[in-house]
């Protein structure tokens, strides 16, 4: 089920980014409509063209915000409430004592300080 949302998700991705380049922006950018170099010349006017655009911008918005809805509750389903409150306090375990490690086996350096004695004299 996840996966097939995921699928969805990322088509209405690509398509809502395909539309929002194509629609003009204030300064002309990618956009196809109106005349000129743009593909619909004939096919729709600016006007037609930038609505149809809007509202397929819109309506994969809307789609877009219910799948990212949904993605969210499916991942949750899985998810079950845990509280250190609500455990009885005989059930957690300390963490194991480490074995100490043994000294290794080489030769051994003499540090350079001169060692204390163990006992004043």
């Amino acid at each position: 089920m996840q996966t097939v949302l995921i699928v969805i998700h990322l088509m209405v991705v690509l398509s809502l980014t395909g539309l929002v380049l194509l629609q003009k922006s204030e300064g002309g950018g990618l956009g196809m409509g109106g005349g000129g170099g743009g593909g619909a010349g004939g096919f729709l006017s600016s006007r037609g063209t930038a609505n149809v655009l809007t509202r397929s911008t819109a309506i994969l918005a809307a789609v877009f915000f219910a799948t990212s809805m949904l993605l969210s509750i499916v991942a949750g389903w899985d998810r079950k409430p845990k509280s250190i409150m609500n455990s009885p306090a005989g059930q957690s375990q300390p963490a194991a004592p480490v074995a100490p490690v043994a000294p290794r086996s080489g030769p051994q350096v003499p540090s350079s300080a001169p060692q204390a004695p163990a006992q004043p004299q």
